[in-house]
């Protein structure tokens, strides 16, 4: 079974920066469209950025131009930078494939932003 594994998260003041990271076992990384998402409390889960298999990259309107998504297929990770980050967008942050739910959720990683 597919495993996703999130980490990079903390907190940090309004402003900052943080990179997360995500890990899988298996290829899957390198063949899928992949995305992050996260889930703010009392909020539904929403998409923040996707990458395709190609390297081809969308973001959510609220975090274009402040994070950044890429993935190194030689050690199966995905990344996601965040800069000038604000206090909305703390959240629990997770990837997946592009198709929502697709593999098992991980346990996220916390990310808060204090003002």
């Amino acid at each position: 079974q597919v495993q996703l594994v999130e980490s990079g998260g903390g907190l940090v003041q309004a402003g900052e920066s943080l990179r997360l990271s995500c890990t899988a076992s298996g290829s899957i990384l390198s063949i899928n469209a992949m995305s992050w998402y996260r889930q703010a409390p009392g909020k539904q889960r929403e998409l923040v950025a996707t990458i395709t298999a190609a390297g081809n990259t969308n973001y959510a309107d609220s975090v274009k131009g402040r994070f950044t998504i890429s993935r190194v297929n030689a050690v199966n990770t995905m990344y996601l930078r965040m800069n000038s980050l604000k206090p909305e967008d703390t959240a629990v942050y997770y990837c997946n494939t592009a198709i929502r739910g697709y593999y098992p959720w991980g346990r996220g990683t916390q990310v808060t932003v204090s003002s």
